[in-house]
């Protein structure tokens, strides 16, 4: 009877001894995951210049050089990317500061990290000689409604002494059927982003003003608050691996990654001759009075209840 209580024990003891070796085992397996590893982010892109540094970012394994997995999501209208960064399937996106305000005044919180180098431009369509914006008056527009399209068409039509209803606004959110209806002379005029507005001009269509020649620039990149609590580092990594992409672009010969970036994108094909990129800029924060006045203009048109601050809306602590 004592032999087999002496046996019972020594199994109990060899047992206990196995499951704190194996305890130990996967104590080092999933030591690297809570040690400094970073999350992986989603990043909703838009069909124009703003997207190229981050295409940049991934292609040259910048965002791995940093130690940060970046997916990457292409959408073709504001509505769709807006709908997608508020369902969680992505955590920010390539946006603009009237999304930003109208995220919170839907109850849906999200933080500017960064401001970023779009120019959008009004462009007469194929067959329109309309000498400036002034000669369009009364004619057809096309913006997507509510959004960064339309307040920079607002803001360059009060620069030339016209009001919001001085051109008929024509809503057709999805930029490429935009750019095809101008193309092909369906429309007066549209705002497009570039470089959907450089290849308009290339064939055929004529650059009237943009937001360049006024000194605005409502475009931002933003992502939910909950991405910019949990994720700071993966935050702080992917502006690392941003600003290296901007330091390629402005020492790299344009023939060495034009084709890469048109494929990518998703550009027509004709961007590869006629794609203007922006003078990019490391990763900064917007202009205090592209938030105000964003947030004028909102007001005006009673579009949100509540005025954001700067402070409301904007965090740096994710930049370099």
């Amino acid at each position: 009877m004592l032999k087999k209580c002496w046996k019972l024990l020594f199994v109990c003891i060899a047992l206990l001894v196995l499951a704190a070796g194996c305890g130990k085992d996967t104590a080092k397996q999933e030591a690297p995951a809570s040690n400094g590893a970073k999350s992986a982010l989603s990043v909703g892109l838009m069909p124009d210049t703003d997207s190229v540094p981050f295409i940049v970012a991934k292609e040259k394994g910048f965002f791995a050089e940093e130690g940060v997995e970046v997916t990457l999501h292409p959408f073709k209208s504001a509505m769709d990317r807006d709908a997608a960064l508020q369902s969680g399937q992505i955590d920010g996106a390539i946006s603009d500061l009237l999304a930003a305000a109208f995220a919170r005044a839907g109850g849906f919180d999200v933080r500017v990290t960064s401001a970023t180098d779009g120019a959008y431009q009004m462009i007469a369509g194929r067959g329109n000689d309309a000498a400036d914006v002034r000669a369009l008056a009364g004619a057809e527009i096309a913006v997507s409604r509510n959004t960064i399209i339309e307040y920079v068409t607002d803001r360059i039509l009060r620069e030339n002494g016209m009001d919001s209803d001085s051109l008929q606004k024509v809503s057709i959110p999805q930029i490429p059927v935009r750019l095809e209806m101008l193309q092909n002379g369906k429309l007066p005029a549209a705002t497009l982003p570039e470089p959907m507005a450089s290849i308009a001009v290339a064939n055929g269509c004529k650059f009237l003003t943009g937001s360049g020649e006024l000194g605005i620039n409502p475009g931002v990149m933003l992502f939910s608050a909950k991405a910019a609590a949990d994720k700071k580092e993966s935050l702080k990594a992917m502006y690392r691996a941003y600003n290296k992409a901007i330091e390629y672009l402005k020492k790299t010969p344009r023939e060495e990654y034009i084709g890469m970036v048109v494929e990518k994108s998703g550009f027509p094909a004709a961007a590869k001759d006629a794609l203007k990129l922006p003078d990019y800029h490391a990763a900064a924060l917007p202009k205090e009075s592209d938030v105000t006045e964003v947030m004028r203009w909102l007001k005006e048109k009673d579009l949100i209840k509540q005025e954001y601050t700067y402070q409301n809306l904007v965090v740096g602590e994710f930049l370099p």
